[in-house]
């Protein structure tokens, strides 16, 4: 058995450098190569030009750069680029990582003043405008009214813009959980966003953050959606958290939300939804289901029904949106959804129902961003439980 045992983390080692390699061959060939000086030639006389032909006008138009994707992401609202200060919310930094680059997404005639706030975590090889593309959440917010924050991991806190969600540093609430709490109070008090809605989402590494700065802040996270998300707090290292990634983390996710339940107050619960792939290869559905069981524990206190209530949606194949079958299974809270579980037949590691013209994306349905605001405008916290720092 030891020698079984053996053979497999070394095959997983293996595996995980070879992965590693690959993403340095990647981004080597992806680094902008060294400009060429120009060489001296002898000056041509000039000739003269000609008037231009509706033909010369049609290639031009061809052969001039479309809009930047940050651009085409921006909907008809207004798209800003912007730093945090790199003040923490509460206490001081404990992380390298001082300041993010972030974008930020306001819809162009918003109904109310104060807007709900939607933050967005990006996964591994992913960009803030890369996942504003994926999810297709800027459309949304145009159509239903709330702001949008994509904070960025910088390169200097992970090669490969990961969010280090398996150190214990993150989950004792300092890091990057820190940095980007902070971002969110900088970002409500400067476009007086409503502190009462403020939700947080991610896919992957990006999911992980979005559930430690929700279980840190449950004064100031409204609800909390998690795509493609890891069980939480049950690891300490990078090879640790691939290991779980791919085969959960056996019982010690229960004795971790116990601990927290009992340590934490949690008034209002911790309300959530979880989307997952039953085809995803990198967060193998194993966690999927641990961590649901993880947020049940603590929504215990809250929940008023025993028993989940499971539906079915069959999938798709026509149309203009074509959609997989899909299963939920909905903890509530009195009458309103409090934790939900979203199980996609055929979906990988990628978002569902987005643009996949980029990286970690799908066509098919069902639609992760509407399912995600469909189940925040559901909730909202008091706002003078929590008061930004400025």
């Amino acid at each position: 058995m030891a020698r079984s045992l053996s053979r497999l983390w070394l095959k997983n080692l293996r595996s995980l450098g070879k992965a590693q390699r690959a993403q340095e061959r990647l981004l080597k060939r992806l680094a902008p190569k060294p400009a060429r000086r120009p060489v001296a030639r002898k000056a041509k006389p000039a000739k003269q030009a000609s008037p231009p032909s509706s033909r010369n006008t049609a290639l031009v138009a061809r052969l001039r750069p479309g809009p930047p994707r940050t651009a085409l992401a921006a909907a008809s609202g207004t798209w800003q680029k912007g730093y945090s200060s790199g003040v923490p919310a509460t206490g001081p930094a404990s992380s390298s990582v001082r300041r993010l680059l972030y974008w930020l997404y306001l819809p162009a005639n918003p109904a109310q003043a104060a807007l709900p706030l939607v933050v967005m975590l990006h996964g591994c090889q992913q960009s803030a405008t890369d996942f504003a593309t994926a999810t297709r959440m800027n459309r949304l917010a145009e159509r239903k009214g709330f702001a949008v924050l994509y904070p960025q991991q910088s390169v200097a806190g992970d090669a490969h813009r990961c969010w280090p969600w398996y150190k214990r540093t993150l989950q004792r609430g300092e890091g990057e959980v820190q940095v980007v709490t902070g971002l969110i109070a900088q970002v409500q008090q400067r476009h007086g966003l409503d502190a009462a809605r403020t939700y947080v989402a991610g896919l992957s590494a990006g999911a992980a953050l979005a559930t430690l700065l929700a279980l840190r802040h449950p004064q100031a996270i409204a609800a909390v959606g998690l795509h493609s998300a890891p069980v939480f707090a049950t690891v300490d290292s990078a090879l640790a958290a691939y290991r779980v990634m791919q085969r959960g983390a056996g019982q010690a996710h229960l004795a971790v939300a116990q601990h927290m339940a009992d340590t934490r107050p949690f008034p209002s619960g911790l309300p959530a939804i979880v989307i997952h792939g039953d085809r995803d290869s990198v967060v193998r559905r194993v966690n999927a289901g641990q961590l649901t069981q993880q947020l049940e524990i603590v929504n215990r206190a809250v929940l008023t029904r025993l028993e989940p209530i499971r539906r079915s949606v069959a999938a798709r194949d026509t149309g203009r949106s074509p959609r997989r079958a899909w299963t939920s299974t909905t903890y509530y809270a009195g009458r309103k959804p409090q934790l939900v579980l979203c199980e996609v037949a055929g979906l990988g590691h990628e978002w569902s129902g987005g643009d996949d013209s980029v990286k970690f994306s799908a066509r098919s349905g069902p639609d992760a961003s509407a399912m995600l605001w469909a189940f925040f405008a559901r909730h909202q916290r008091p706002a003078s439980t929590w008061v930004p720092a400025a």
